[in-house]
């Protein structure tokens, strides 16, 4: 289940360049970065708020303030024309006009609501709750929960194949999780041999794969269609967010110990090929990716050392930006 690789597939750049830094500032928590294509915004999960950059522009074009347990996960639904984030001291869910940036509703959840996928099957908002070991089920319709999905485990990042599975990262087991959006229920613990606490995913819908990266510094690949894993592939240290470009067949994992994005080049849906990491900084651990342009979006901070051995570095305050990366090739 290894790959063997060629000195010049270890050493072929992929060719991404740092074409823009948009400044954040305070507060100096950030979480999930998601890319919206229906509008071409950034959200990024920015303490007590949640930050709207317009990409092209390079400006932040507003915020959704009001989240005093902070942002986490942020999802859109174009369907109901709202968009999703969550208070993750408070256990709730917040839905929010994405227009006007202001706050509908607060939706009651479990404590640290994290995650947030939105299922193309059944058009249901699912958020994860980490600790709470459990999912909440949103109808944006309505925006009510109607249904808790108790999964058994600390839980991390999920996505959907959008034709009635949602995969969950099972943190605590090193297992990735199949919950079925129609009934509502887990249907599988797919086991991650050599994985420790997983945090990113991303999937290939058209072939069905699902790539999740690993606390040790590896990222599996798993077949969708019955979980078995087809290949572990190395990445940097410090993963929190996984993506995939259907246009490049590319896979990226942001490393923010290493300051680093692992690359990987999906020769076929069961052949990877570990490309060049691109530098980042030390602290860009959370990223999003245009799938059009092929445009990287990572959250980074300028830190100073960690104050003890083994800690973590220190963000300088106010120093938060949105690192965009553009493909040469």
């Amino acid at each position: 289940m290894g790959l063997a690789l060629s000195a010049s597939a270890a050493l072929a750049r992929p060719a991404y360049t740092l074409v823009a830094t948009v400044p954040l500032g305070a507060p100096d928590r950030w979480d999930y970065v998601t890319y919206d294509a229906g509008a071409n915004r950034v959200y990024v999960a920015h303490g007590d708020r949640v930050t709207l950059v317009d990409p092209d522009a390079g400006t932040v074009v507003g915020q959704v303030e009001g989240v005093p347990g902070g942002t986490h996960g942020i999802a859109i639904s174009r369907e109901t024309g709202q968009g999703f984030t969550d208070d993750g001291k408070a256990g709730l869910a917040v839905a929010f006009d994405p227009k006007t940036l202001k706050i509908v509703r607060r939706i009651p959840a479990a404590p640290d609501a994290d995650a947030i996928a939105i299922d193309g099957s059944s058009k249901h908002i699912f958020v994860v709750e980490g600790d709470s070991a459990s999912i909440t089920v949103i109808d944006p319709a309505t925006d009510a929960g109607i249904a808790t999905i108790k999964v058994g485990e600390k839980l991390e990042f999920a996505v959907s194949d959008d034709a009635g599975s949602l995969f969950v990262a099972g943190e605590e087991k090193g297992d990735l999780v199949r919950i079925d959006t129609a009934g509502n229920r887990v249907v599988a613990h797919y086991p991650g041999a050599g994985c420790t606490s997983p945090h990113g995913l991303a999937i290939d819908k058209a072939a069905h794969r699902l790539f999740m990266g690993c606390a040790n510094g590896v990222m599996l690949v798993f077949d969708g269609s019955d979980g078995h894993v087809l290949a572990t592939l190395p990445i940097g240290r410090g993963n929190d967010a996984i993506a995939y470009d259907p246009v490049r067949r590319r896979v990226f994992s942001s490393n923010g110990a290493d300051g680093t994005i692992s690359v990987i080049q999906q020769a076929s849906a069961d052949h990877y090929v570990p490309l060049e990491p691109i530098a980042t900084k030390v602290s860009g651990r959370t990223m999003s990716l245009d799938p059009q342009t092929g445009r990287l979006f990572v959250a980074a901070a300028t830190t100073t050392p960690a104050p003890t051995p083994g800690g973590r570095p220190r963000p300088v305050p106010g120093s938060l930006g949105l690192l965009i990366f553009s493909p040469g090739r």
